[in-house]
């Protein structure tokens, strides 16, 4: 089938495949439930999705240079607990234990970048290891319970998680952070050298370093920004639930990763797409708001998950393929 040359270019676009699929399940679900798309669902799909999304937007720059971060989820839940013990313990304002925990956590991830680009020890199993030193010092400190957290009315509070109003739909300001996030990133990875020398690290290691690129520098910087990111996250979720449990974030690790690459960034590092990592987020959190509307078992989330990243991979394979045979 012969596209125009404007079309085909659109069709190629990494993130083609998962603005469809965003469309087709954002149509099937208003149809099997008319209360789908009410004002009150779109709050509540919005007022976590933000957070998820923002660890997924590191996530993609780190996985464009082609490594991984499974420590996220744990960092998720960890950093809420630093922040709220030096709150609770040591009498630290609030604003000032929110910065020390994105510190200790940006030093942690520190050991992660350096690990992987010095040790050359696969990111994979550095980030694993990571996953259950951070799980388990939270449980440690606080024998698996969760720590109190206040309601506070501190500027910090309002900065990050505050409410606002859009008609009779109620958003937080986690939505806005989500966008700015988004749209610096996004600027970043496609306009900014940093971006060239991230999708070149990914790409072509080799390469890059013989034009000058300094490879492993940008890897560690994607790692600190990778875990910032998450304990950003974290923060602004304890926040808003008023709950720091050490164990929050569990799972998230994988399911972030999911929503990269549904969203069209390559597994295996050179390509990415902040676009596309927008519809894969949007895409896994709507599958789940979803099931209770069309009667699936909750626990059956991870068979969709699943489903949609062996779809999307395919879908991603067959549009590489057409781009070199029409080459």
């Amino acid at each position: 089938m012969n596209l125009p040359p404007t079309v085909r270019k659109i069709v190629n676009r990494p993130e083609f495949g998962p603005f469809v699929l965003f469309v087709v399940l954002l149509i099937a679900f208003s149809l099997v439930h008319p209360k789908y798309l009410s004002i009150l669902n779109v709050s509540n799909l919005m007022a976590f999705t933000p957070e998820l999304g923002i660890i997924a937007l590191g996530m993609t720059l780190l996985m464009t240079s082609g490594e991984f971060d499974l420590s996220v989820g744990s960092v998720f839940g960890f950093s809420a607990v630093v922040m709220w013990i030096l709150f609770n313990e040591f009498g630290v304002s609030l604003a000032i234990a929110f910065v020390i925990a994105l510190a200790v956590w940006m030093g942690i991830s520190l050991s992660n970048g350096l690990f992987t680009t010095r040790l050359k020890i696969p990111s994979f199993l550095v980030t694993l290891g990571m996953l259950l030193v951070v799980r388990g010092t939270a449980q440690y400190i606080t024998s698996g319970f969760p720590q109190r957290v206040f309601k506070s009315d501190a500027p910090l509070a309002n900065i990050l998680v505050g409410e606002f109003w859009i008609g009779d739909m109620r958003l937080h300001m986690s939505v806005l952070w989500f966008a700015f996030f988004a749209i610096v990133l996004a600027f970043v990875l496609t306009m900014a050298k940093f971006g060239n020398w991230t999708q070149a690290s990914g790409g072509n290691p080799s390469s890059a370093r013989a034009r000058g690129v300094r490879v492993n520098a940008t890897k560690v910087v994607l790692f600190v920004l990778t875990a910032f990111l998450a304990g950003w996250a974290g923060i602004t979720s304890s926040i808003r639930t008023l709950s720091a449990n050490p164990n929050a974030g569990f799972g998230f690790e994988l399911e972030v990763i999911a929503m990269v690459v549904i969203g069209g960034t390559a597994l295996g590092g050179g390509r990415g797409t902040i676009l596309g990592t927008i519809f894969g987020v949007l895409i896994l959190r709507m599958v789940r708001n979803a099931m209770p509307f069309v009667g699936v078992p909750a626990l059956a989330y991870s068979i969709f998950v699943g489903a949609i990243i062996l779809g999307m991979m395919a879908l991603q394979t067959w549009l590489a393929r057409r781009q070199m045979q029409e080459a």
